[in-house]
C-alpha cells in the first residue's frame, strides 16, 4: 500500500453524526447569512484547486508519464508515496508551518496531509481525552430512537474544547487547521476524541445535517478534519463507499469496507469536505470507519461549520 491510501470493492449505511443544530436566523442579517456560506465554499474550493495542481507538480514523472492512460495517471497521482520529511517542517506546533497536502479524491473532495502533528502531541491529546471517555452517540434522525441505531457508532469518545486541554496541545492543531484549511478556528466544533477498540467500528454516514430528516439548522458543516492520533496495525481505516459516484445504485451491506480507504497513521491529517460549492451536500461525502481488527485506533475530529459558532 502507498501513501495510507487503498481502494477494494462491496458496504448501506445507516446516516449518523456525533452533534447536531436546530433553528434558523433572520432580521438585519440576511444578506449576510446570505452572502456568507458561497464566500466560505469559495474559499475551500480555491484552497483544494491549490492543493491538487501543487501535487501534480510535486508527483510530475519526467520519463514515461506521457505513455500513461489518464486513469493510470489519476491513480499515480493519488496514491504516489511521499518521501518523509524532516522534522520541524511539518510536525512544529507553530500553525504557521503546514505540510504539503496530497491530493486523495475529487469525488469527494479529500485531502491528506502527512505528519501534520506530532507524535507527543497525539499522545497528550489521547492522555488528556481518555480520563473522559464515554461510549459515542448519535445524532437521531426523525423516527430514530437509541435503541433503532444501536450497533452503527460503537466506539467511546469525549468531546473536548481547546479551552480544555491544560496542555495546550489543541488549541495548538486548531490554529494549525485553520491555516491549512483557511477558515477562521470559530466556525470549527471542539474536537470529538474517538477510540475504537478491537471490532469496534462506525457505519457509514453524512457529516452534514439533511435538513429533511434533522429539521432545520442554524448552520452546516462544511468540512471535515481527521487528526489520526495512533497508528493501527490492522483495520481501523476510514472509508468512503461512493467516491467517483460508484456503489450509489446498489444496496450494500454497510459493515463492508468498501471504496476509498484511508489507512490512520499517527499524526496525520485527512481533511474532506461535505458540500458542493452550491451548499449542497456531497452524496460522495459518505464516509465510515472500518472495523479495527488488531490494535486500537484514536482519532480527533473538528468539524467546520460555514458561520462562526458565535452567530
Amino acid at each position: 500500500m502507498k501513501g495510507g491510501v487503498i481502494r477494494s470493492g462491496g458496504g448501506v449505511g445507516g446516516i449518523g453524526v456525533g452533534g447536531g443544530g436546530g433553528g434558523g436566523g433572520a432580521g438585519g442579517g440576511l444578506m449576510r447569512t446570505r452572502l456568507r456560506l458561497p464566500v466560505v465554499l469559495l474559499s475551500c474550493s480555491l484552497f483544494f484547486l491549490a492543493g491538487f495542481f501543487g501535487s501534480i507538480l510535486f508527483t510530475q514523472d519526467p520519463q514515461g508519464e506521457e505513455e500513461l492512460d489518464a486513469p493510470m495517471r489519476r491513480e499515480r497521482l493519488m496514491e504516489a508515496a511521499w518521501p518523509g520529511m524532516a522534522y520541524g517542517e511539518s510536525g512544529e506546533p507553530e500553525p504557521s508551518l503546514i505540510p504539503y497536502q496530497q491530493i486523495l479524491s475529487w469525488q469527494p473532495r479529500a485531502l491528506y496531509f502527512p505528519q501534520f502533528a506530532t507524535s507527543q502531541q497525539c499522545e497528550n491529546i489521547v492522555k488528556t481525552a481518555k480520563q473522559r471517555l464515554m461510549p459515542s452517540t448519535l445524532a437521531l434522525r426523525k423516527g430514530e430512537t437509541e435503541e433503532s441505531t444501536k450497533g452503527i457508532r460503537t466506539s467511546s469518545g469525549t468531546f473536548l474544547s481547546s479551552d480544555e486541554d491544560p496542555t495546550g496541545t489543541l488549541a495548538e492543531v486548531e490554529k494549525k487547521i485553520a491555516k491549512a484549511t483557511m477558515i477562521p478556528r470559530h466556525h470549527g466544533e471542539p474536537f470529538n476524541i474517538l477510540r475504537y477498540e478491537i471490532g469496534q467500528r462506525y457505519a457509514s454516514h453524512y457529516d452534514a445535517f439533511d435538513p429533511a430528516q434533522y429539521g432545520p439548522q442554524k448552520s452546516q458543516r462544511v468540512a471535515s478534519f481527521l487528526l489520526y492520533l495512533t497508528d493501527v496495525e490492522e483495520g481501523g481505516e476510514t472509508m468512503f463507499p461512493y467516491e467517483n459516484g460508484e456503489n450509489m445504485d446498489i444496496g450494500y451491506d454497510y459493515e463492508k469496507c468498501i471504496g476509498l480507504k484511508v489507512k490512520p497513521r499517527k499524526g496525520d491529517g485527512l481533511l474532506f469536505y461535505s458540500l458542493m460549492v452550491n451548499g449542497t451536500i456531497d452524496p460522495t461525502s459518505l464516509h465510515g470507519s472500518c472495523p479495527v481488527i488488531k490494535g486500537e485506533k484514536w482519532v480527533a475530529t473538528k468539524w467546520i461549520r460555514d458561520k462562526s459558532k458565535a452567530v
